[in-house]
């Protein structure tokens, strides 16, 4: 097992990246002071590791509870997580209550979020079934859902105790699941290091078998990268809007298509296609650099042609994103490979890029 911290001061937690750890009672040890555990998860992951979650955690001498939501990123919205409320509610659970988080991004970013609203704040732990999950989205406290006109629009701040990352819940991932989470790899890479982009490059097949060594080499250090961004720049006020590379044509082709119909790392995967070519057209890259980060991106199972949706209903969508100010939409560009920046851009070429890559 490998651990690394989340530097955040008061707020700083452990991420724990090995295999079995959902059977290791010691790694739960925040949930020795709670009064009472519910364990969030979904109908896909419930059956898989829920009993072996429940086990470990009942160790620790605390009443455990299930609450159980539809599987999918199109039930990531007020209604199922007014679910968890619910049950929280029915059952009694108090400030000393502590949410588990078992399951991928879905299921990490609404337990996160109903943590840090209910009773205005309550502890959670995040352990994530899921690549994209185990690289990106349990780590940094983004919490929160999405909402018909834009994604992950509605949330908080929320730092979990702990993230529990065990790989052998990589085993039961489909191959387009796995590849998703993929993604969030090759953009750790992209943004901030050169080097590991490389073994990216030479590791594809190691990493579409799901080997655990190939594994837990990417998972730790994608967290290195994101860890040591957050702790940096725990609210996204600069340099952590750099780890949405891609985010913003990605959210977009999420919302056109509807949420759900493309996965969130394939849309993100699609994003980078579409930054690499922006950051091109403002001489920041080549386009021997573009031509090859596309083909890593689809040498491990993701798309690179967006969705025809035209150049106007792209940049009406991505309207709606965090990083507009002022009703300007600023881009994740990379300045280098290995390095990115933000920057605001004319609509011209922004336009130029959708019609280069078949968007529009």
């Amino acid at each position: 097992m490998k651990t690394l911290e989340v530097d955040l001061g008061s707020r700083s937690y452990p991420i724990h990246i090995g295999t079995d750890l959902i059977d290791q009672p010691k790694l739960f040890s925040a949930c020795e002071k709670a009064t009472s555990i519910y364990i969030v998860t979904n109908t896909t992951i419930e059956p898989l590791y829920a009993d072996r979650l429940t086990q470990t955690l009942e160790k620790l001498g605390k009443p455990v509870r299930r609450i159980i939501l539809p599987d999918g990123e199109s039930y990531k919205d007020w209604k199922n997580l007014q679910l968890i409320f619910d049950a929280l509610l029915t059952h009694g659970a108090d400030r000393r209550t502590m949410l588990v988080a078992l399951g991928g991004g879905v299921i990490g970013d609404m337990t996160g979020f109903a943590a840090a609203s209910f009773m205005r704040g309550i502890r959670f732990i995040q352990v994530p079934t899921t690549l994209l999950a185990q690289v990106d989205s349990s780590v940094g406290g983004k919490t929160g859902i999405n909402h018909p006109l834009g994604k992950n629009m509605i949330g908080a701040f929320h730092q979990p105790e702990a993230v529990i990352a065990d790989l052998n819940t990589l085993k039961t991932l489909p191959p387009r699941e796995l590849s998703a989470g993929l993604a969030e790899v090759i953009k750790h890479g992209a943004i901030a290091d050169a080097q590991f982009l490389d073994w990216i490059e030479t590791n594809t097949k190691a990493l579409l078998a799901c080997d655990t060594d190939s594994m837990a080499h990417a998972v730790l250090r994608s967290c290195e990268i994101k860890s040591a961004v957050v702790s940096a720049d725990e609210r996204e006020g600069s340099i952590r809007a750099t780890l949405n590379f891609g985010h913003t044509f990605g959210h977009a082709i999420e919302a056109g298509m509807g949420y759900g119909e493309w996965l969130h790392g394939e849309a993100v995967g699609c994003g980078m296609v579409l930054g690499a070519d922006l950051s091109c057209r403002l001489g920041q890259i080549t386009q021997t650099e573009v031509d090859r980060l596309k083909n890593i991106i689809q040498s491990l199972g993701l798309p690179i042609q967006p969705p025809k949706f035209g150049s106007k209903r792209y940049m009406e969508l991505m309207q709606v994103d965090k990083k507009t100010e002022g009703g300007t939409v600023r881009y994740v560009l990379l300045e280098k490979i290995g390095k990115a920046h933000i920057k605001s851009v004319s609509d011209t070429t922004v336009i130029e890029t959708l019609k280069a890559t078949g968007a529009d």
